[in-house]
């Protein structure tokens, strides 16, 4: 059992952890949670013994060997190949040995360990971990120098993995991972046989790999047992439990100041009274929930404009001549479309990102687009181009110069900037808030198509979640990049494949896409020369005309189904908010009394007629959908 025992941790003068606490069970499989700034990555470089704690103790198993990644990319002329192998530390130390070791005894005590560890299966281990992270077989014998920084943070994240420690710990692993590789990092650490500390805003990751979550709050830690959608259900009766013993503290608390207040004065109560009035002053007030600004994320819908948005006929783009990146693109964007670009990193989806957002030109073919179309596209380069000595007003006032002062606040205020916050400099907001300026700084003309690339980063699970809930009302279209599969779960009914040179609709949900990266991964297919797995594209057999009908047909069909879409999404809100409630009256009926619990029923009774009423709304609209759909592609 690993254990943290009454755990303070300061850093800067400010106390990141307080007195926590929390005894993990062997071999658990933790996802360690909680609000960016809370301490998560504090308490993992505590863990991995890069931070001392200023009180308590942490003990493990004796002989406990814990791996960290560190944020220092691997460099040199070493190939990912060896880097990985040189991981394997014992490894390595018994074959040097054993090219000198003499005594026969020795020898044979070394052969016998380099079985034991399977020193001989370790090469083809090595290769296996690096091509499921994303390398080509000539990509693994490249030298590191060639790489990114990300491609070579990948390595390292390889090399963690095949050392297989006892304890491994994980800050956010997927940060430089595309979708295909977060998808199998997760099938991998699904697997891992030993104990692991993830930290993660990854809600899927949470949910198919742990077992426990450890929430880090106000510089305390609380056990969990299951994955993240039971912790936040658990949260979330937990809060109820609060808000009701909040309210019964504050009856008694007006109780007792109402009778402070008639008494206090009168000589023959004045005893009881101030025997009330410490009472009183004992009930110190509980920590009030205010609303977050950072959960904060409105997009203003943009004025309405006839379909379609934009018309791709067979366009080729790229960035040298001659030497396209995507050919023979052909994609019609409507008002009401949610697309996911897929494809492994390096494929081209920033490119046709960038096209569509009107920065670079077509090398051939041709982009239609109505005249008032207004893009705004997003990319984490801007984050970084933020001026850090200005302040979220100046920079909208420099993108709206010739807007009112009401307007310019009103904007930011859509996206958490409001009072005080519109004044203080980049430099010293969280990259949450970074990202959330840039958001409102790229929608600041209320844009028809809103195009994302890998938005969530920066955000925890909670800020991802309000992000959803935004995209999910904002009334153009929206083209995402991400590797969150939890988003692009939620808001995406198109995937685009970007892949061998073309950008094309898949054909199958984002699970169906799941599966087939990951049988492609276990099968060692398709790998290209510049070290990305392939996902095989569909045949395109059609003609021109025949690929232009299609389309048609297709557009047509979304947009008679558009009421139905909207009815779908009203049912999804509804079956949340509905759920929540009754989630709250199921914690209500813990402590309740019998009159109370007869009441409660009822409502819980209503509640639950009224989500089966809203997911029959959802599956009669869904499954009218997907019959107009399945004609277009008869």
């Amino acid at each position: 059992m690993f254990t943290l025992d009454s755990i303070t941790l300061r850093l800067g003068g400010h106390v990141i952890l307080d007195r926590a606490s929390v005894a993990m069970p062997p071999k658990a499989r933790v996802g360690l949670v909680g609000r960016n700034g809370a301490g998560k990555s504090s308490l993992l470089k505590m863990i991995a013994g890069i931070y001392e704690a200023d009180e308590g103790r942490i003990e493990a198993p004796s002989g406990t060997r814990i791996g960290y990644l560190k944020q220092d990319a691997p460099g040199g002329l070493a190939t990912p190949f060896e880097t990985v192998l040189a991981a394997a530390e014992e490894r390595a130390a018994l074959l040097d040995e054993a090219d000198t070791a003499t005594d026969a005894h020795r020898i044979a005590e070394i052969h016998e360990r380099l079985n034991a560890i399977d020193a001989h299966g370790a090469p083809s281990r090595a290769a296996r971990i690096l091509a499921g992270l994303g390398f080509s077989e000539d990509d693994q014998h490249r030298p590191l120098t060639e790489f990114s920084g990300g491609w070579r943070m990948r390595v390292a994240l390889a090399a963690l993995l095949f050392s297989e420690p006892d304890l491994l710990l994980l800050d956010e692993p997927s940060n430089h991972l595309d979708l295909e590789a977060a998808l199998w990092l997760e099938s991998f650490l699904r697997a891992y046989p030993a104990s692991l500390i993830v930290v993660s805003h990854e809600r899927d990751m949470l949910n198919n790999v742990v077992s426990h979550i450890v929430h880090v709050d106000h510089g305390k830690t609380t056990l969990y047992v299951g994955n993240y959608d039971q912790f936040e259900r658990q949260r979330h009766e937990r809060q109820a439990q609060d808000a009701a013993m909040r309210a019964k503290l504050e009856a008694k608390r007006q109780k007792l100041q109402a009778y402070v207040d008639r008494w206090r004065y009168k000589a023959h109560t004045a005893r009881q009274a101030q025997s009330r009035l410490k009472a009183l002053q004992r009930m110190a007030p509980e920590a009030e929930v205010f609303d977050d600004a950072s959960l904060v994320f409105d997009f203003p819908s943009p004025k309405e404009v006839k379909p379609p948005l934009m018309m791709l006929e067979d366009v080729a783009v790229g960035y040298v001549p001659g030497k396209p990146v995507l050919s023979h693109i052909d994609l019609r964007i409507d008002p009401d479309d949610r697309i996911a670009l897929v494809g492994r990193n390096g494929n081209g989806k920033t490119t046709l990102a960038r096209a569509l957002a009107g920065q670079l030109s077509p090398m051939d073919g041709q982009i239609k687009a109505s005249g008032k179309l207004s893009v705004g596209y997003f990319a984490q380069h801007q984050i970084e181009e933020l001026v850090s000595e200005d302040t979220p007003l100046q920079h909208m006032e420099r993108m709206m110069p010739e807007a009112k002062p009401g307007e310019v606040r009103a904007h930011l205020a859509r996206f958490g900037f409001s009072g005080d916050k519109v004044g203080v400099k980049v430099s010293a907001l969280s990259g949450g808030e970074r990202a959330r300026l840039s958001l409102a700084l790229v929608t600041r003309d209320a844009p028809h198509i809103l195009i994302l690339d890998e938005p969530t980063n920066h955000l925890d699970v909670d800020a991802r979640e309000a992000l959803v809930q935004a995209l999910a009302g904002f009334g153009g279209a929206v083209i995402v990049v991400s590797h969150d599969r939890h988003l692009l779960g939620l808001i995406a009914d198109r995937l685009l494949l970007v892949d061998g040179g073309r950008a094309q609709e898949f054909d199958g949900t984002l699970e169906d896409y799941r599966d087939s990266v990951l049988s492609a991964a276990r099968a060692g297919k398709g790998k290209s020369g510049n070290g990305m797995s392939q996902t095989e594209a569909p045949k395109d057999t059609l003609s021109k005309a025949e690929r232009k009908e299609k389309r048609k047909a297709a557009a047509d069909a979304r947009e008679r189904t558009k009421p139905l879409r909207k009815a779908i999404a009203d049912a999804e809100a509804d079956m949340k908010t509905l759920t929540k409630k009754r989630e709250v009256v199921d914690a209500k009926l813990i402590d309740a009394s019998p009159a109370q619990a007869s009441e409660l029923m009822k409502q819980r009774g209503q509640l639950t007629r009224e989500i089966e009423e809203a997911e029959a709304r959802w599956l009669e609209a869904s499954e009218a959908v997907e019959t107009a759909m399945a004609e277009v592609d008869a």
